[in-house]
């Protein structure tokens, strides 16, 4: 998992050319990702990824892992939950209400996500 930030960044074209871009992106329960969206705007990215999935006709977040390029609010997670996600992984920090939100609907939260390390926030028991 403490590989996660390493790979959202180098699937991040858009941001590599202009270094202000967030992403919002599917993972595997074995760390692989599977699809990246960016955008200015946090809630944007990942609106772009569920949206894309939708289009797809594939389960938006079902089974899926969540990985957000910055920090995790409220509302990041309440449209995580809405779609299906059970774990959220980010590299910034959640804010309390975003954590008490994952408790209440039973969604892992991890943040400060780095090679070097994490907090788990909610639902240890997913992170192996």
């Amino acid at each position: 998992m403490t590989d996660l930030p390493g790979k959202l960044r180098n699937g991040q074209d858009e941001f590599l050319c202009t270094g202000g871009l967030h992403a919002s992106a599917t993972f595997t329960a074995d760390g692989c990702i599977e699809r990246i969206e960016e955008d200015v705007g946090r809630h944007n990215a990942l609106d772009k990824l569920v949206g894309g999935l939708l289009i797809d006709d594939a389960p938006p977040l079902l089974g899926r892992g969540l990985m957000l390029s910055g920090r995790i609010s409220f509302e990041l997670v309440q449209k995580a939950a809405m779609a299906g996600c059970p774990f959220i992984a980010a590299v910034g920090s959640p804010s309390s209400l975003a954590v008490e939100l994952a408790v209440e609907q039973g969604i892992t939260l991890v943040g400060f996500l780095s090679p070097e390390r994490f907090n788990i926030y909610s639902e240890p028991a997913r992170v192996v």
